[in-house]
């Protein structure tokens, strides 16, 4: 692939960042950071983390990304708790757990967004390695992970990115 092609993948033509979007970012992770210390949870970085994943220019845009993230993280919350209670430790029982989120989310038509995010937290769960009980892990890494989403949602509700002023943008987005 040359230069050209490359360069083509990363810089914008219809959606470029801007210094209101560098704005409301910075400001919904740090809202997200000191809320979540607020609470005392031990691994504050997550509610930053998803509060960036959650930020859309719109909350209708929002939303359906953050109710992924939610039903997966409580998904993988879940079942690291359970195999983990049982399996501490056991790549193999990490790996069918992995297998049996997706059965489950393909059973139940549950978009593959949220199966990576139940996959994800899982790992977490399961892998990293900590002092604590793993159901404490577990709930620490929800309510991170909720509390940085809400705060997401909650900013990209209240402050939206403006429309483009660009004709041919707002036409190919609408």
């Amino acid at each position: 692939m040359e230069i050209g092609q490359l360069t083509k993948l990363i810089v914008a033509r219809e959606n470029p960042s801007s210094l209101g979007y560098a704005a409301r970012t910075a400001v919904a992770a740090i809202v997200s950071f000191l809320i979540s210390r607020l609470f005392r949870l031990p691994e504050a970085y997550w509610a930053p983390i998803s509060t960036l994943i959650a930020m859309q220019p719109t909350l209708g845009a929002a939303l359906p990304i953050s109710m992924q993230h939610f039903a997966g993280t409580g998904i993988g919350a879940a079942a690291g708790v359970v195999t983990a209670s049982y399996f501490r430790g056991s790549l193999w029982a990490f790996g069918v757990a992995l297998f049996l989120i997706g059965w489950l989310c393909a059973i139940l038509h549950v978009e593959r967004t949220a199966y990576r995010y139940a996959s994800i937290t899982l790992t977490i769960v399961m892998l990293v390695t900590r002092s604590t009980s793993v159901g404490l892990i577990a709930i620490h890494r929800f309510f991170e992970v909720s509390l940085g989403i809400a705060v997401g949602l909650v900013l990209s509700a209240l402050w939206p990115e403006r429309q483009s002023k660009n004709p041919d943008h707002r036409a190919k987005n609408p």
